[in-house]
């Protein structure tokens, strides 16, 4: 090779490197010797046209090196990752019409297969961002697109990539990439492996980005794709959990889960999570009763015991569809059908699960219906027990709850049970000054109940004075507000309390105390 040997020579040599190469047992040799800079040279300098059959077997030995973690690392140190961007380029420079176009197919499994080794690098990732990786591992999707070995090999590129924010901002931004993937999810439809590494990016891309929620909306067929893909890996759990069940039966076992078709619905779900979060993509998802229906079909048939992730995603994206309040709304439609699911979720013993039910409880309780039942299957008292959890957000859910039955009159009376009076206060009191918005609403159930009021006494008993304490003390914004935090997060907590906590809170104090009776002082005079 220093030898600058060509023609049948150098492709003999290349055969000779990828065969010594391919034995884990040589990387000793390998790393000593001056190989990988040799190899690399041949990358850099060669035809493509010319020397396509060397530079394969180059290529091939360069990949089995990527496997060793020295030699890795060398090769991002020695510029490895800009000269086979520029290879790629070269390839994708070549026309599908072209004679060898399909041979340098052979090439390109060989790099991108060292490009997704190279991106378990930090320094590689960053070299891959700054060289404009994405447009040209696209391009070369696009063209590839019937090469599954390569279209594979790119995806687990992204995949891995996509989990670093400035990655993932970058591939957002290549608008192509959202009509290839569906391309790609349309034409590989039970290509599981491949299926769930795009799953999983579109996962990525849609998490913070409301751009590429709303881009990936737009483009023509996404939302039947992801309809198409969720029935086909319906049906094949489908057929699992029976094959599974009858084996279950036979052998006394319980299989490993997630399987791969419950893993392909939890990311897809996860998807439909992150879409439902645009306020017209949401709305337009809540109307679209296909989907509804397979969301509400996973609450059916799979447990939280089955599969955790599975059921509480679900759970999620119905409680992000159920935000939309709308005519169209299917789950406004199946409202009822969802509750008597979700009521399996909330006795379970997951408490995750338990957290996403009483959410979506929340949303749902703001119609009547739903409110006559939380009353006649006892939830409501679930809601009380659950302010005991000493945990926060499950505090703000179970009293966004309690705060939509107090609105009707004639269930105000439920906060007596079970010490729910009592329980609100303690809430108040336990995270009032770390949480303004919860604050805010126990204030707001405090006050729907006390709207008949006639005595303070009579409407909150023996805790009146603790209450009416709490209140005064949580208004007074020097003994509120914690200074002892930076000015940032204490503008943040200023704006909810001065917002949304104190015109309410003002209120009900007031309230308080103008229906508060005060016993007649007796006067002694001594004899």
């Amino acid at each position: 090779l220093q030898m600058k040997v060509d023609g049948k020579n150098l492709i003999g040599v290349c055969k000779l490197a990828f065969k010594i190469c391919r034995n884990e047992k040589n990387d000793c040799i390998i790393q000593n010797d001056r190989l990988l800079d040799c190899l690399l040279e041949v990358l850099k300098t060669e035809d493509l046209q010319k020397s396509s059959e060397a530079l394969l077997y180059c290529m091939g030995a360069i990949k089995f090196m990527s496997g060793n973690a020295v030699l890795l690392n060398e090769m991002v140190n020695k510029g490895a990752v800009e000269m086979l961007l520029q290879l790629m380029k070269q390839i994708n420079n070549v026309k599908e019409n072209d004679t060898y176009f399909s041979n340098l197919g052979h090439l390109l499994v060989q790099l991108t297969a060292t490009l997704r080794n190279l991106a378990d690098l930090p320094p590689a990732r960053c070299q891959l961002i700054c060289s404009g990786a994405v447009s040209e591992l696209c391009v070369a999707l696009e063209q590839r697109m019937n090469d599954t070995d390569v279209c594979t090999y790119i995806v687990r590129i992204f995949s891995k990539l996509s989990s670093y924010n400035d990655f993932c901002a970058a591939l957002a931004d290549c608008s192509r990439c959202y009509i290839l993937f569906l391309a790609l999810l349309n034409k590989h439809q039970k290509q599981q492996d491949l299926v769930i590494r795009i799953i999983f990016i579109l996962g990525n891309l849609t998490e913070k980005n409301n751009q590429a929620r709303e881009q990936f909306f737009k483009e023509r067929g996404s939302i039947n794709t992801l309809i198409a893909l969720f029935q086909t890996y319906h049906e094949l759990d489908l057929n699992a959990q029976k094959w599974c069940h009858e084996r279950e039966r036979e052998e006394k076992s319980h299989p490993k889960h997630p399987s791969e078709a419950e893993d392909v619905l939890i990311k897809l779900i996860r998807v439909l999570a992150n879409l439902s979060i645009h306020p017209s993509v949401g709305a337009a998802l809540a109307a679209a009763h296909r989907i509804v229906e397979l969301l509400v079909t996973v609450l059916e048939y799979k447990s939280v015991d089955d599969c955790e992730e599975l059921v509480i995603n679900a759970a999620t994206t119905i409680n992000n569809l159920s935000y939309y309040k709308m005519e169209s709304s299917a789950v406004q439609d199946k409202k009822l059908h969802i509750a008597e699911m979700l009521l399996k979720l909330l006795m379970s013993n997951n408490m995750d699960g338990v957290v996403e039910a009483v959410r979506v409880f929340g949303n749902l309780s703001q119609y009547h219906e739903i409110c006559d039942f939380i009353m006649q299957k006892k939830i409501y008292k679930f809601m009380i027990a659950l302010l005991d959890a000493k945990n926060q957000d499950v505090c703000f859910s179970a009293c966004g709850v309690l705060l939509n039955l107090t609105v009707d009159k004639n269930k105000r009376g439920l906060l007596m049970e079970e010490g729910g009076l009592g329980k609100l206060v303690d809430c108040l009191r336990d995270f009032g000054p770390a949480d303004w918005q919860l604050a805010c609403l126990i204030c707001k159930t405090l006050w729907n109940y006390s709207e008949n009021i006639t005595s303070a006494a009579s409407c909150f008993g023996e805790g009146t004075d603790t209450l009416l304490v709490l209140l005064t003390s949580l208004l007074d914004e020097e003994l509120a507000l914690d200074y002892s935090l930076d000015t940032d997060l204490r503008n943040y907590h200023k704006l909810y309390w001065e917002r949304e906590f104190k015109p309410v809170a003002e209120k009900l104090l007031d309230r308080i105390q103008s229906h508060r009776s005060f016993l007649p002082t007796v006067t002694i005079t001594p004899f």
